[in-house]
């Protein structure tokens, strides 16, 4: 998949919350020399928030429950 930007998040990667107030918008910068910037629209920040829920879940199943 030529098209897909894979980001691997870890443990201690910096993660800078900026809020964009005039544009609705959270910005979230991840790593510190060469940041990713995602940026979220306010309506989707709880959908957001639902997706890593989900795959926290998701994970913790296929872990057996840990």
């Amino acid at each position: 998949m030529p098209d897909l930007m894979r980001l691997h998040l870890t443990a201690n990667l910096p993660i800078r919350v900026e809020p964009l107030v005039f544009a609705g918008r959270v910005e979230f910068r991840l790593g510190n020399a060469f940041p990713a910037v995602l940026v979220v629209d306010a309506e989707a920040l709880p959908r957001l928030a639902e997706a890593v829920a989900e795959g926290q879940t998701a994970l913790n199943a296929a872990r057996g429950g840990q």
